[in-house]
Formats: C-alpha cells, structure tokens, sequence
C-alpha cells in the first residue's frame, strides 16, 4: 500500500485529474441510472390456470387439479404449490425460490402442463401459464370516462392501448372493464321446435362451413390453374344467409329463425371511477427501464388520444408511480443533502475550514464512485439506494478523519504538510483498511438474504460495499494529495495535543486505575437495558408501518346474487363513502366472487380503490379509515373490509392461518372454531376465510330407460341446456376492424332464458321430434358445492386477518397457539401460521445465521490486525455494548423491536462501532510498544483518539439523525417536514443505529480502556510476529 501512496504523492496531476473523471462518471452515472420508488423485484411464481365452462368444484379437483399436481410437483425449485378447484375452472400457483432462474422455471412449468395435456378433459380450454413479477405491476393507471357508447370507449381505449404498447419501456398494457366481443346467434325456442332443427346439427354444420380451404392448384402442361374454396365467415351477412336446414324443397337460413348481431359477452360487473363508469388502462413497464421516462410518454399519448374520442370524455390519473418517485427521490435527496451538510458542519466545527473542504470532498467522491459502479451492474436508484447513502454518510469520513487528525498532529511537530499527509495515509493505512473491511464483513452475508425481503433488502449492503470501498481510495490517495497541496500549513502543537475535555480525562484515568469497578457497573447498565426491555413487554413486528396513500374497500356478500345485485351494493357503499374526506378518487369495481386469478375473498362481489390526498393535505390514513367504517357500519346486505396499501415486504393481512386435512367438513368446522375464537380473544379485524359459500344449485336428474326411450342423448340434453344458460361455441369469426377472433355463439332469446323456460325446455330426439323435459327428468335443487382450495397436494382452507391499532400480530399469535394448546381443534386438522408470523421467523432465523457469520469474519479480521485473541475479544465488546443502546433506546421510545429494520440495524452496528476500537487499540499498541506500561498507554490512547472516535460517532449519528425524528429537510424550499411517508421507511433502522453507536461510543471511551488494563500481561508487549508480517504489505516503519 505504501508504494501506491508513493506513486500518487509523486504525480499528483495525475491524481487530479483522476478525481476529475471520477466526478464526471458519478454525475452522468446520476443521471443515467433508472429510478423507481422500489426496487424492481422478480417474484418467482407461475400461475397455471385450466377453463373448463360448467365443471363442479369436486370433478374440477379430480380431472384437472390432479393431473396438473402430479407433473408439476418435480418441477425443480418449487417451493409451494397452492391449487383451486372451483366452478369452472381449475388454477395452480406456484412459488419457487428466491433467486431461480424465472425464465428456466417457466419453461420447465409450460413442459410439465404439456405432459399433462393428455389426461386432461378434451374439451377443457387450453392451459394458461402466467409468470407473475413485481415489476409487472402498473406504473401508470388511467381512467376514461364520460358520456360515449360503451363499444366506442372500448374500441377508443383497444386502440390507446396498441399506441401504448408501441413506446420503449412499455411491456403491456391491461384494460379494466373491457368485455370480450363475440358474435352472437340469439334463436328463437319456438322457431327451431316449429322447423325441427337440432342445435347440435346446426352447430357441426357451420364448423363444417367454415374452414379455410387449401384446394391447390391445376398443372396440366399448358398452364397452372389455382382453385380457391372461400369457406371462411367474412361478414355478420355471411351468417345471417348461411342455410342450416332444407324443408319443402326451401332452405331456412340463420336469418328466418334468430337475430345475428356482434355484441359483449354478458357482463359479470361494471366499473367506475369518481360515480361515473370508467373503462381503466393499466400501464406496465419493462424490468429496468425507467419509470418516469416512461409514465411521461405514456400520459402524453393518453393525454392526446384521449379528447379525440370525444370531447366530453375525461382522465383521471388514479396511480401515477413517476410522482411517487419523484417525491420520493426528492425527499431522500434532500435527507442525503442534508445529512452532508450536518456532517460538513461538525466537521468544520471541530477540524476548520481546510479540513473541512477535505472531508467534503470526500463524500460526493465516494457517492459518485459507487454510484457509477451500481449503475454499471444495472442496480436502480431507489429508496434502499438512497437510504444506503444517508447511513453511509458518515461512515465514509472516518476514514478521511482519521488521516487528516494524524497530519495534522504530524504538521504540529514542524513536518511540511505534504509529507504529513503522506505520513498520514501509511500510518493509518492498516487500521483504515482494517476498520472498512469489518464493516464490509458484516454487510457481506446480506447479500445471500433470501425471499422476497431480500430481494427487497439487498440492496443495502450492494450500495453500502461500493460506496464504503470508494471511500478508501478517499481516505489513503485523493485526499490526503489534496491535503498536501491545499491542508493546513501550520498547527499550535497545544490545539492538538489538548483534543479531550478534562472532564473525559478525570473519568478516564478512574477507568484505567479501577478496571474491574468500571467494568462491573458498564456490565450492569448492559444487563439493566436488556431486562427492562425484555419486562416491557413491547414485543416485536415484522415491517414498519408506512403512512398509505391508496386503501381497498372490499364488499362482501354471500348468496346467489345477479350481476345487477351485486353491482347495486357496491354502488351502495360507494354512495355511502364518496363525502369521506381526505380522498381524491374512488374507482369501484363489481364483479363476481371466487373467479379464476382474483386474490380478493372468495365473497366478495366488488372492491373499490380510495385514492388519498397528499399526505400534508388530509389526516392520517388510520383516521380516513375510521371515519369510512363508521360510515359503513351501519350498510345493510354486505360485510366490509378496508385494506390499506401495502409498503414494502410482508403480505397485506398480517395474519394468515392455514388449516389443512383431508374431510371438508372437518375443514369447515375447524376454521369456523378458529374464526369463533379470534372473536372472542379479541384484537382482529377484518377477518375472512376460504370457507364455501352458501348457495343453491340446480341439478337435472335424469333417468336414462325414460331417455333411451325417446331417443334423447345427454349430449342433446347438454347442448339445450348451454342455449338457456351461456350459450353454444359453433365457431369463430374475425372481423376486419378487429384483432382478435371472435366466438359466435348460439343462444336462446333474452327472455327465453329463465328457470321458467328450463322446466318447460323441449330437447331433440333422435326422429327429430322434441320431446319435453319432464318425460324423462325433473329439476331438484340442492346445496351449492364451494371452491376446493389445496396447499401441496393436501386440501385446506385458510383464514386472513388484520389488527386492531397498536395490536402487534406477534403478540395475537402467541396468544391463539396458547388457546390452541389448551383446546385443541377436532377432527384430523392440522394448524400452520403463515403471513407475518412465517415471516418473522424466517427472517429472524436468516439475521442470527448473518450475525453469527459476520462475527466470525470480522474475529479472522481483527486476528489478523492484532494477533491477540483478547483485544479482538476488546475490540468486539463493542457490539455487546451496542445491543445494550438498541435496546435501551426502544425501551424510552416505547417501540417494539422490528425484525427486518432492527435486526438489520444490529447487524449494520456490528461494523460501525467496533472501528472507533481498532484506531483506538492500534494507538494502544503503538504506545505499549515505546514502552509505555498498560494503564498509561490506554490512557495515553483514550486521550488521543478522543476525538477521531467523538467525530466519526458524531457524523454518523446526526447524519441518520433527521430520519430518527421522521424529518424531511428540503433544502431549496427551506422548509422542514415531520412524518413524510419516505421518512417512515428508516425510522426503525436509523433509531436503532443511531442510539446503540451513542451508548456504545460513551461505554466504548471508558470500557475499552479498562479491558485493556485488564488484560494486559506484564509491561513488556508480547511479539506479535504474525500482525508483523501482514503489515509489511501495507505499511513501512515511520517516524512519529
């Protein structure tokens, strides 16, 4: 290290212009990289999904989930495989690692759901596999509303959609409220009786009549002749005079018995935006591209097309994530801000102006560096990102302090400052690389965190590694070059030597005279916050709660209901919510519960998205919330549910229970039994379950001699009944102004289609009479059989929950597993805690393993640097000392511990502090080696490396000091905010850095003096040949 430190104070140009290039590359690096507000995580599920019309629940888990299970449980890396069987349809999730291949598991998913094919239904719809990524999530999403036919709003909104998708960075684009168009055959039930035409014939006859014929051509040697057949529907026309039946030397066409005309399919719930129906554009964008590059594009081509559907239309903005981002950059660019200015300003306070300047060229320096590097290995700027920035802040000078308080000392003696500098940087180049290369240690095992909290997290120690190891090259060849042409040229020896107050001299020569004392009441304040925290009992959480800007209002109702019904109780609680102040848009949906892909409960029949106001304009959202229950409270017909938006990590309820077995009944009761007791133990809220829901079902039981005997088939018997219900698929036909095909269907008249029809339903015989329903089957109403929900291979239900304010999950947990050992649920059921519970302990149990290996990394660290067991032992009682301050610090604020935030800060701590004790120990040793006796060389050392260690504690800790108190400082508008939600997100981790590097820098000032008074074996210093070695390579002997 010393001949790099050479060659840069012998080319100091050189070096220069070096820095120069750096700050160019940091700056276009700036702004370059993509931003978002949260890191562009991949989550590592596929979505299988199987549509099968008029399937039961039991035949869907039999003859599609089944099959599906069977190949896709060896896929490789799956993790959980969660299936639905339910009317219609049958779907399969699955979940894989963190960190596998995306790509390699899909394709390895569609090869398994190919294997499958041939034991699924024939006449089962293709299998649909979904990848599903956070990154694919909208980033913008628009409303269209206003008073236009609802074919031309879509037909308007299909071709923004097309112009969206055209931009770079767009990946698609999903409209809300668009309904599939299909051709449809509305026939008259007397019409056909009275011509005798089999809806089954009519259906094979236009299949037959409606293919692309591919005759080839006629080569007789005297030219070559092509044959066409047109046999393709090219027009409603086509259909409308297409023969179905010959009858008395004259053909009936489709025109004499039905109306033919192109219409949506039957609507299952309607949208609205703000009261008004609204069809919704949701704008997704590509992995890594940037958001608000893209959501300006995107709102200009809205913000263009849109008036040209018709002057009255309107746009209404309900998510803008560029606007997020930016506030969000804002805010924590201004905390970055202000957190070097602070840092600047004690620096000058307690160095001077010139070093000062140093120090402050110091930090943008290591930022730009590690900026550019997180560019280059395709990392965005985000709020984790930024976040990093403001911990580091202070961390990197320590370093850049370190060297410039030596020089200066050095300057002091009468050395030119050149040469003090440079003394400086080798001096101290041994505990600067030491010191960083702990706190990379404890950053280094974040890295493999896994789930999705460490896709989340991982960016932290990314950001902290680059830019702490920027900050090398800072501290031991840019500045201490700068330092020798711009540094001090002069010091009074008395303004270094007196550095340490009196009042810190009187204290520790005590610590060094009375060791033992010292440390036995240092060890009882250390036990004395431990138990206090533990007897609060203030418990623990898995994610800070982060002030929302958007809540979800779910309605639920059980029953039957229509369409029309469901629709009327969203528009009821919309109605009821719409004065709530506090809230920009309501965007309401109806639709019908339980469908393939929905993750709303199983009963709910509509949702409606509230859209806050700025945070500064309203009360907080636990209050808008509040007064949107009190005001449903008294809604008759439906439950409700009011779901605030999730932030960061961690499912939406805290709460999820998952009850497994084998009988649904046995299911059913166990879950009522559960839900029955979070009742009455109290603290839940908004609880819903997987239960079936109640209803009725219409079944036709048939008997088969009657059937045989008039010659009906139940295939007949099936086609008559999809004619009453949703009607016959006979073909398909595509439109010039359309992209896609279009289905015809064939159906009964719109006041044919009645329970009153279907008991007097006529159904072709084989002679091509109709013979009446009731000669050979009769209607029986029976219980509604409910969706079949399974977890790997097993059925099982499930139960969700929010909490009470102030209720943490941890607590309630703890609480049902007490009720649950003391009352065991009946039947063959087994009891999971999954959601926030999960999470906690899989994340408690990743941190400890992390700590664990920090530590060890950090000891071979410390061996190397000091070649004593019982130093490094010194050096890393400073993390002891620092958990101590964690705790105490919760403890006076009454916060509980949080699992993610303060473990990590924990673990961040573990590097931070123990670096005051090695320049504290090294200048220890360095003494010991003059010959100095023990207590005076600690002695001697807490006197001088008072205030390197003072300083760099200080700029740590006021640098993250403004987060502590959810402070935003926006330093061109000179104002200071005080709960920003960007703020929010690191008040956990700030807190707990902030207050354990306090304690433990005061403890550290007095307990690492003391134990090395307590440790030491004699006045001669032992050899320490292995220390010896390893430094040769990074220092030279210099002269003090």
């Amino acid at each position: 290290m010393n001949s790099i430190i050479n060659a840069a104070f012998s080319r100091t140009s050189a070096v220069l212009v070096g820095l120069l290039l750096l700050f160019v590359a940091g700056i276009s690096s700036y702004y370059s990289i993509p931003k978002e507000a949260k890191p562009d995580i991949d989550i590592p599920v596929a979505y299988v999904s199987v549509v099968y019309e008029g399937i039961s629940p039991e035949d869907a888990e039999r003859l599609l989930i089944k099959p599906l299970e069977k190949r896709l449980r060896s896929v490789e890396g799956l993790e959980r495989m969660s299936s639905v069987a339910a009317e219609g349809y049958g779907s399969v999730s699955l979940e894989f690692a963190a960190g596998e291949n995306i790509d390699q598991a899909i394709a390895d998913v569609r090869q398994a759901v190919d294997d499958a094919k041939p034991d699924l239904p024939a006449d089962a719809d293709e299998p649909k596999v979904v990848e599903v990524s956070l990154s694919l999530f909208p980033v913008l999403t628009a409303a269209l509303y206003g008073p236009v036919p609802e074919r031309e709003m879509v037909q308007a909104a299909r071709r923004i959609k097309d112009r969206l998708e055209s931009l770079p960075g767009v990946l698609e684009v999903e409209i809300g409220g668009d309904r599939e168009e299909v051709l449809e055959i509305l026939v008259d039930a007397s019409a056909i009786e009275a011509y005798g035409i089999d809806p089954a014939e009519v259906s094979n006859l236009v299949r037959r009549n409606n293919q692309l014929v591919t005759a080839g051509a006629i080569d007789d040697g005297g030219g070559r002749l092509v044959v066409k057949v047109p046999g393709v529907i090219e027009s409603v026309d086509d259909l409308i005079n297409m023969p179905i039946k010959a009858r008395d030397g004259r053909s009936i066409n489709f025109g004499d018995v039905a109306v033919v005309r192109r219409t949506f399919r039957q609507a299952e719930g309607w949208s609205r935006v703000n009261g008004e129906p609204a069809i919704v554009l949701d704008v997704r964008k590509r992995v890594g591209s940037n958001v608000i590059e893209v959501v300006e594009a995107a709102r200009a081509v809205i913000d263009r097309d849109a008036p040209k559907i018709s002057p009255d239309v309107k746009v209404t903005y309900l998510f803008d994530d560029s606007k997020e981002v930016r506030r969000l950059l804002s805010d924590l660019g201004n905390n970055v801000g202000a957190a070097v200015i602070i840092v600047m300003i004690v620096v000058l306070a307690m160095l001077g102006l010139r070093n000062a300047s140093l120090v402050g060229l110091a930090i943008p320096g290591s930022f730009f560096v590690g900026i550019t590097v997180l560019n280059a290995v395709g990392v965005t700027m985000n709020i984790v990102v930024l976040f990093s920035l403001i911990l580091v802040a202070g961390m990197l000078v320590d370093g850049v302090i370190v060297t410039t308080e030596y020089a200066d000392r050095q300057i002091a003696t009468g050395l030119h400052r050149k040469e003090a500098y440079k003394r400086g940087a080798q001096r101290m180049a041994w505990p600067i690389i030491s010191s960083t290369i702990t706190t990379l240690m404890v950053f280094l095992p974040l890295l493999v965190w896994p789930g999705i909290v460490g896709q989340f997290m991982k960016y932290l120690p990314m950001t902290v590694i680059a830019v702490l190891a920027a900050s090398l090259l800072m501290a031991l060849v840019f500045i201490p070059v700068l330092g020798g042409l711009i540094g001090k040229r002069r010091i009074d020896r008395l303004a270094v030597v007196a550095t340490a107050p009196k009042f810190y001299r009187r204290v520790l020569k005590f610590a060094v005279r009375r060791p033992v004392l010292v440390m036995t009441m240092v060890v009882s304040a250390m036990a004395a916050s431990f138990v206090g925290y533990a007897s609060a009992g203030l418990g623990v959480e898995f994610f800070p709660k982060i002030e929302p800007e958007q809540a979800q209002v779910q309605v639920l109702a059980r029953g039957d209901l229509s369409a029309k019904e469901r629709d009327l109780l969203v528009k009821e609680t919309e109605n009821s919510i719409l004065p709530v102040a506090g809230v920009r848009d309501f965007y309401a949906q109806s639709f019908r519960g339980g469908g393939s892909g929905r993750q709303e409960p199983r009963d709910a029949v509509g949702t409606i998205r509230t859209v806050f106001d700025d945070w500064q304009q309203r009360e907080k959202a636990n209050l808008v919330i509040a007064d949107m229950r009190a005001r449903l409270a008294q809604l008759a017909g439906a439950d409700i549910n009011i779901l605030k938006q999730q932030q960061g990590p961690g499912s939406a309820k805290p709460i999820k229970i998952e009850i497994i077995g084998l009988s649904l009944d046995e299911l059913g009761a166990a879950t009522s039994d559960l839900i029955s007791r979070m009742n009455s133990l109290g603290g839940f809220v908004d609880i819903t379950d997987s239960r079936p829901l109640p209803g009725t079902e219409w079944s036709l039981v048939t008997d088969r001699d009657a059937a045989s005997r008039h010659g009906v088939s139940i295939t007949g018997l099936g086609t008559m009944i999809k004619m009453l219900t949703r009607g016959v698929r006979i073909s398909e036909y595509r439109p010039d102004d359309s992209e896609d095909e279009l289905d015809v269907v064939m159906r009964f008249m719109g006041d044919q289609r009645n329970l009153d029809r279907l008991r007097e339903l006529r159904v072709p015989a084989t002679d091509g009479t109709f013979v009446p329903l009731s000669v050979f089957a009769k209607l029986e109403p029976r219980v509604k059989g409910g969706s079949i929900e399974r977890l790997d291979g097993q059925r099982y239900m499930y139960i969700e929950s929010s909490l009470n304010l102030g209720v943490l999950a941890d607590e309630r947990i703890d609480v049902l597993r007490q009720s649950l050992i003391d009352k065991p649920l009946a039947g063959a059921v087994e009891v999971k805690f999954a959601g926030d519970s999960e999470d906690i302990d899989e994340t408690r149990s990743f941190l400890m393993s992390a700590f664990a290996l920090s530590l060890v990394l950090m000891l071979i660290v410390l061996m190397v640097q000091f070649n004593s067991g019982w130093q490094a032992f010194v050096t890393m009682s400073a993390i002891v000392l620092s958990t101590g301050g964690v705790c105490l610090g919760l403890w006076i604020t009454g916060r509980p511990f949080g699992i993610v935030m303060s473990g990590l800060g924990v673990i961040a701590l573990a590097g931070i502090v123990v670096n005051n004790n090695i320049v504290l120990i090294d200048t220890y040793n360095e003494y010991r080696h003059r010959g100095y006796r023990a207590a005076e060389a600690a002695f001697r050392a807490g006197l001088v490396r008072f205030r390197p260690v003072v300083l760099t504690a200080v700029t740590t800790i006021l640098g993250l000091l403004p987060m502590v108190f959810e402070m935003t400082i926006l330093l061109v508008d000179r104002q200071v905010l005080v709960g920003a939600p960007s703020s929010q997100w690191w008040t956990q981790l700030s807190s707990t850095i902030a207050g354990g590097l306090t304690f433990a820098t005061v403890l550290t000032l007095l307990a690492t003096p003391a134990m090395l008074v307590i440790g030491a074996r004699g006045d001669r210093p032992r050899s320490n040949r292995f220390g010896m070695i390893v430094r040769k390579f990074f220092r030279q002997p210099v002269a003090s």
